[in-house]
Protein backbone atom coordinates (compact mmCIF):
# COMPACT_ATOMS: atom_id res chain seq x y z
CA UNK A 1 0.00 0.00 0.00
CA UNK A 2 2.69 2.38 0.59
CA UNK A 3 3.87 1.62 -2.71
CA UNK A 4 0.62 2.90 -4.22
CA UNK A 5 0.72 6.25 -2.13
CA UNK A 6 3.92 6.52 -3.18
CA UNK A 7 3.10 6.67 -6.84
CA UNK A 8 -0.04 8.56 -6.56
CA UNK A 9 1.75 11.24 -4.75
CA UNK A 10 4.33 11.56 -7.51
CA UNK A 11 1.93 11.58 -9.76
CA UNK A 12 -0.17 14.49 -8.44
CA UNK A 13 3.19 16.25 -7.52
CA UNK A 14 4.16 15.90 -11.34
CA UNK A 15 0.69 17.18 -12.87
CA UNK A 16 -0.59 20.02 -10.04
CA UNK A 17 2.30 21.09 -9.14
CA UNK A 18 1.01 24.73 -9.69
CA UNK A 19 -1.51 23.93 -7.07
CA UNK A 20 0.64 23.04 -4.39
CA UNK A 21 2.60 26.32 -3.99
CA UNK A 22 1.52 26.53 -0.22
CA UNK A 23 3.46 23.39 0.47
CA UNK A 24 6.36 26.04 0.69
CA UNK A 25 5.80 25.51 4.32
CA UNK A 26 6.80 30.08 5.17
CA UNK A 27 5.72 29.29 7.96
CA UNK A 28 8.26 26.69 9.01
CA UNK A 29 10.70 29.07 8.76
CA UNK A 30 9.23 31.38 11.81
CA UNK A 31 9.29 28.31 14.20
CA UNK A 32 12.92 26.87 13.16
CA UNK A 33 14.21 30.55 13.37
CA UNK A 34 12.29 30.61 17.30
CA UNK A 35 13.86 27.30 17.67
CA UNK A 36 17.87 28.72 16.96
CA UNK A 37 16.86 31.77 19.38
CA UNK A 38 16.17 28.71 22.24
CA UNK A 39 19.03 26.60 21.13
CA UNK A 40 21.29 30.02 21.64
CA UNK A 41 20.60 29.77 25.21
CA UNK A 42 22.25 26.67 25.14
CA UNK A 43 25.39 27.93 23.47
CA UNK A 44 27.92 25.75 25.90
CA UNK A 45 26.10 22.47 24.10
CA UNK A 46 27.29 20.68 21.11
CA UNK A 47 25.22 22.78 18.61
CA UNK A 48 24.60 18.72 17.09
CA UNK A 49 21.99 18.41 20.19
CA UNK A 50 19.61 21.61 19.66
CA UNK A 51 19.33 20.66 15.69
CA UNK A 52 18.30 17.11 16.30
CA UNK A 53 16.09 18.49 19.24
CA UNK A 54 14.07 20.68 16.77
CA UNK A 55 14.42 18.25 14.37
CA UNK A 56 12.10 15.73 16.62
CA UNK A 57 10.01 18.36 17.51
CA UNK A 58 9.05 19.21 14.23
CA UNK A 59 8.48 15.38 13.11
CA UNK A 60 6.36 14.67 16.07
CA UNK A 61 2.79 16.20 14.78
CA UNK A 62 3.46 13.37 12.18
CA UNK A 63 4.22 10.66 14.56
CA UNK A 64 1.68 11.80 16.78
CA UNK A 65 -1.12 11.69 14.00
CA UNK A 66 0.06 7.90 12.99
CA UNK A 67 0.47 7.10 17.24
CA UNK A 68 -3.54 8.55 17.57
CA UNK A 69 -4.83 6.56 14.19
CA UNK A 70 -2.97 3.59 15.85
CA UNK A 71 -4.68 0.25 14.25
CA UNK A 72 -7.21 2.36 11.92
CA UNK A 73 -3.87 3.36 9.98
CA UNK A 74 -4.42 0.93 7.07
CA UNK A 75 -6.11 0.75 3.40
CA UNK A 76 -7.46 3.71 2.52
CA UNK A 77 -6.70 6.00 5.67
CA UNK A 78 -3.22 5.06 4.99
CA UNK A 79 -3.19 5.48 1.86
CA UNK A 80 -4.62 9.34 2.57
CA UNK A 81 -2.43 10.13 5.01
CA UNK A 82 0.82 9.09 3.25
CA UNK A 83 -0.09 11.04 -0.10
CA UNK A 84 -0.59 14.14 2.04
CA UNK A 85 2.62 13.90 4.26
CA UNK A 86 4.49 12.76 1.08
CA UNK A 87 3.36 16.22 -1.01
CA UNK A 88 4.49 18.08 2.45
CA UNK A 89 8.38 16.05 1.96
CA UNK A 90 8.67 16.38 -1.58
CA UNK A 91 10.20 19.81 -2.79
CA UNK A 92 9.11 22.67 -0.70
CA UNK A 93 10.20 23.94 -4.29
CA UNK A 94 9.68 22.31 -7.47
CA UNK A 95 12.87 21.89 -10.14
CA UNK A 96 11.20 21.33 -13.34
CA UNK A 97 9.37 24.88 -12.14
CA UNK A 98 12.36 27.06 -10.99
CA UNK A 99 14.32 25.42 -14.17
CA UNK A 100 11.57 26.57 -16.65
CA UNK A 101 11.71 30.19 -14.40
CA UNK A 102 15.49 30.40 -14.90
CA UNK A 103 14.92 29.40 -18.79
CA UNK A 104 12.48 32.18 -19.57
CA UNK A 105 14.60 34.71 -17.34
CA UNK A 106 17.64 33.42 -19.70
CA UNK A 107 15.56 33.93 -23.07
CA UNK A 108 14.62 37.72 -21.49
CA UNK A 109 17.76 38.55 -21.18
CA UNK A 110 16.80 39.92 -17.87
CA UNK A 111 19.97 40.25 -15.31
CA UNK A 112 18.07 41.02 -12.40
CA UNK A 113 15.86 37.80 -13.03
CA UNK A 114 18.19 35.47 -14.25
CA UNK A 115 20.11 36.29 -11.16
CA UNK A 116 17.22 35.83 -8.85
CA UNK A 117 16.24 32.60 -10.58
CA UNK A 118 19.73 30.84 -10.88
CA UNK A 119 20.69 31.93 -6.95
CA UNK A 120 17.05 30.15 -6.20
CA UNK A 121 18.28 26.54 -7.91
CA UNK A 122 22.18 26.98 -6.66
CA UNK A 123 20.94 28.09 -3.41
CA UNK A 124 23.97 30.00 -2.83
CA UNK A 125 25.96 32.95 -4.86
CA UNK A 126 25.78 33.49 -8.42
CA UNK A 127 28.89 33.15 -10.56
CA UNK A 128 29.09 36.76 -12.16
CA UNK A 129 30.74 34.69 -15.64
CA UNK A 130 27.84 33.66 -17.76
CA UNK A 131 29.77 30.43 -18.30
CA UNK A 132 30.52 29.58 -14.61
CA UNK A 133 26.66 30.12 -13.85
CA UNK A 134 25.67 27.91 -16.13
CA UNK A 135 28.34 25.23 -15.21
CA UNK A 136 26.86 25.88 -11.69
CA UNK A 137 23.08 25.86 -12.08
CA UNK A 138 23.82 22.11 -14.05
CA UNK A 139 25.31 20.75 -10.91
CA UNK A 140 22.51 22.53 -8.55
CA UNK A 141 19.76 20.68 -10.67
CA UNK A 142 21.43 17.74 -9.96
CA UNK A 143 22.53 17.94 -6.13
CA UNK A 144 19.05 19.76 -5.83
CA UNK A 145 16.77 16.93 -7.37
CA UNK A 146 18.15 14.37 -4.76
CA UNK A 147 17.39 16.68 -1.35
CA UNK A 148 14.09 17.69 -2.80
CA UNK A 149 12.52 14.24 -4.42
CA UNK A 150 14.98 11.23 -4.74
CA UNK A 151 15.86 10.93 -1.00
CA UNK A 152 12.58 11.71 -0.01
CA UNK A 153 11.45 8.39 -1.74
CA UNK A 154 14.59 6.33 -0.80
CA UNK A 155 13.49 7.10 3.26
CA UNK A 156 9.96 6.50 2.60
CA UNK A 157 10.23 3.39 0.20
CA UNK A 158 13.15 1.77 3.03
CA UNK A 159 11.48 2.29 6.08
CA UNK A 160 8.11 1.68 4.45
CA UNK A 161 9.36 -1.88 3.64
CA UNK A 162 10.17 -2.19 6.94
CA UNK A 163 6.33 -1.08 8.45
CA UNK A 164 4.33 0.74 6.11
CA UNK A 165 3.09 3.37 8.86
CA UNK A 166 7.22 4.25 9.10
CA UNK A 167 8.08 4.97 5.69
CA UNK A 168 5.78 8.56 5.98
CA UNK A 169 7.30 9.79 8.82
CA UNK A 170 10.78 8.93 7.73
CA UNK A 171 10.28 11.29 4.50
CA UNK A 172 9.03 13.71 6.95
CA UNK A 173 11.85 13.35 8.80
CA UNK A 174 14.18 13.81 6.27
CA UNK A 175 12.40 17.08 4.91
CA UNK A 176 12.80 18.87 8.00
CA UNK A 177 16.10 17.89 8.57
CA UNK A 178 16.45 20.10 4.66
CA UNK A 179 14.18 22.48 5.77
CA UNK A 180 16.57 23.11 8.79
CA UNK A 181 19.15 22.96 7.21
CA UNK A 182 18.25 25.39 4.53
CA UNK A 183 16.99 27.92 7.16
CA UNK A 184 20.53 27.89 9.00
CA UNK A 185 22.50 28.24 5.71
CA UNK A 186 20.09 31.97 5.12
CA UNK A 187 20.65 32.66 8.85
CA UNK A 188 24.58 32.02 8.51
CA UNK A 189 24.97 33.93 5.35
CA UNK A 190 22.81 36.99 6.88
CA UNK A 191 25.77 37.01 9.34
CA UNK A 192 28.82 39.49 9.15
CA UNK A 193 30.90 36.92 11.34
CA UNK A 194 31.67 33.42 10.22
CA UNK A 195 32.26 32.27 13.22
CA UNK A 196 29.37 32.68 15.39
CA UNK A 197 26.87 30.45 17.55
CA UNK A 198 24.22 30.22 14.17
CA UNK A 199 27.69 29.38 12.04
CA UNK A 200 28.07 26.61 14.39
CA UNK A 201 24.60 25.55 14.11
CA UNK A 202 24.55 25.47 10.21
CA UNK A 203 27.48 23.32 10.35
CA UNK A 204 25.60 20.91 12.89
CA UNK A 205 22.77 21.07 10.18
CA UNK A 206 24.53 20.28 7.09
CA UNK A 207 26.18 17.50 9.08
CA UNK A 208 22.84 15.97 10.02
CA UNK A 209 21.23 16.72 6.55
CA UNK A 210 24.50 15.31 5.08
CA UNK A 211 24.26 11.66 7.16
CA UNK A 212 20.30 11.25 5.84
CA UNK A 213 21.70 12.03 2.36
CA UNK A 214 25.12 9.81 1.92
CA UNK A 215 23.14 6.57 1.19
CA UNK A 216 20.83 8.29 -1.72
CA UNK A 217 23.08 10.49 -2.84
CA UNK A 218 25.36 7.57 -4.45
CA UNK A 219 21.81 5.53 -4.96
CA UNK A 220 20.92 8.77 -7.28
CA UNK A 221 24.46 9.79 -8.61
CA UNK A 222 24.39 5.99 -10.19
CA UNK A 223 20.66 6.62 -11.34
CA UNK A 224 22.53 9.70 -13.26
CA UNK A 225 24.59 6.70 -15.20
CA UNK A 226 21.67 5.27 -15.88
CA UNK A 227 19.42 7.68 -17.27
CA UNK A 228 22.12 9.82 -18.88
CA UNK A 229 25.40 9.01 -20.47
CA UNK A 230 26.32 5.46 -18.12
CA UNK A 231 30.57 5.67 -19.77
CA UNK A 232 31.25 9.25 -18.61
CA UNK A 233 28.91 9.18 -15.56
CA UNK A 234 30.74 5.88 -14.79
CA UNK A 235 34.28 7.36 -15.35
CA UNK A 236 32.99 10.36 -12.90
CA UNK A 237 32.08 8.30 -10.62
CA UNK A 238 35.26 6.14 -9.97
CA UNK A 239 37.74 9.23 -9.77
CA UNK A 240 36.35 10.89 -6.16
CA UNK A 241 38.04 14.81 -6.23
CA UNK A 242 36.41 15.63 -2.99
CA UNK A 243 38.98 17.05 -0.51
CA UNK A 244 39.74 14.99 2.98
CA UNK A 245 38.16 17.89 4.99
CA UNK A 246 35.13 18.23 2.91
CA UNK A 247 31.94 17.99 5.44
CA UNK A 248 29.69 14.87 4.22
CA UNK A 249 27.31 17.29 3.19
CA UNK A 250 30.07 18.37 0.57
CA UNK A 251 30.91 14.90 0.01
CA UNK A 252 27.23 14.43 -1.18
CA UNK A 253 26.93 17.23 -3.18
CA UNK A 254 30.34 17.10 -5.30
CA UNK A 255 29.48 13.66 -6.11
CA UNK A 256 25.88 14.36 -7.13
CA UNK A 257 27.27 17.25 -9.48
CA UNK A 258 30.08 15.76 -10.74
CA UNK A 259 28.48 12.56 -11.81
CA UNK A 260 25.35 14.58 -12.82
CA UNK A 261 27.52 16.87 -15.21
CA UNK A 262 29.13 13.85 -16.33
CA UNK A 263 26.10 11.92 -17.29
CA UNK A 264 24.79 14.89 -19.12
CA UNK A 265 27.76 14.86 -21.98
CA UNK A 266 27.18 18.46 -22.81
CA UNK A 267 29.52 19.85 -25.42
CA UNK A 268 29.43 23.71 -26.85
CA UNK A 269 28.19 23.76 -29.66
CA UNK A 270 30.28 26.52 -32.75
CA UNK A 271 26.77 27.77 -34.05
CA UNK A 272 25.12 28.27 -30.34
CA UNK A 273 24.90 32.05 -28.47
CA UNK A 274 26.46 32.00 -24.34
CA UNK A 275 22.17 32.48 -23.75
CA UNK A 276 21.29 29.10 -25.74
CA UNK A 277 23.63 27.26 -24.27
CA UNK A 278 22.60 28.00 -20.64
CA UNK A 279 18.77 27.03 -21.49
CA UNK A 280 20.09 23.34 -23.27
CA UNK A 281 22.39 23.08 -20.23
CA UNK A 282 19.56 23.60 -17.52
CA UNK A 283 17.01 21.61 -19.95
CA UNK A 284 18.69 19.03 -19.98
CA UNK A 285 19.74 18.59 -16.63
CA UNK A 286 15.67 19.33 -15.90
CA UNK A 287 15.17 16.18 -18.39
CA UNK A 288 17.41 14.06 -17.21
CA UNK A 289 15.74 14.02 -13.55
CA UNK A 290 12.94 13.45 -14.76
CA UNK A 291 13.83 10.30 -16.65
CA UNK A 292 14.92 9.07 -13.31
CA UNK A 293 12.11 9.52 -12.01
CA UNK A 294 10.59 7.57 -14.26
CA UNK A 295 12.28 4.98 -13.87
CA UNK A 296 12.26 4.93 -9.66
CA UNK A 297 8.24 4.90 -10.77
CA UNK A 298 9.01 1.88 -13.25
CA UNK A 299 10.64 -0.07 -10.68
CA UNK A 300 8.26 1.07 -7.75
CA UNK A 301 5.31 -0.07 -9.73
CA UNK A 302 7.31 -3.51 -10.41
CA UNK A 303 7.67 -3.73 -6.49
CA UNK A 304 4.16 -2.78 -6.18
CA UNK A 305 2.23 -5.55 -8.79
CA UNK A 306 5.05 -8.40 -7.31
CA UNK A 307 4.25 -7.88 -3.72
CA UNK A 308 0.66 -8.36 -5.04
CA UNK A 309 1.06 -11.67 -6.33
CA UNK A 310 2.59 -12.95 -3.31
Amino acid sequence: MHLIALLIGLAIERLATQLFHWRRMRWVDRIIDAGFRQAERLGSWPALIPVVILAVLLALPVFGIMYFLGDTLQGFTYLILAVVVLMFSIGPQDIGEEVAGYCKALESEDEERIQITAKAIIEGEVPSDARERIARVEEAVCVQANNRLFAVIFWFVLLGAISGSIGPLAAWTYRVTDLIRRRAVFSAAREESSDGFIARIRDAAEMLHGWLAWVPARLTALGYATAGHADEAIAALRAPSEERNDSSSEHNEHLLARVGVAALALHDQSDETITERGIRGAQAANKMVFRLLLIFAVVIAAMTLYGSTR
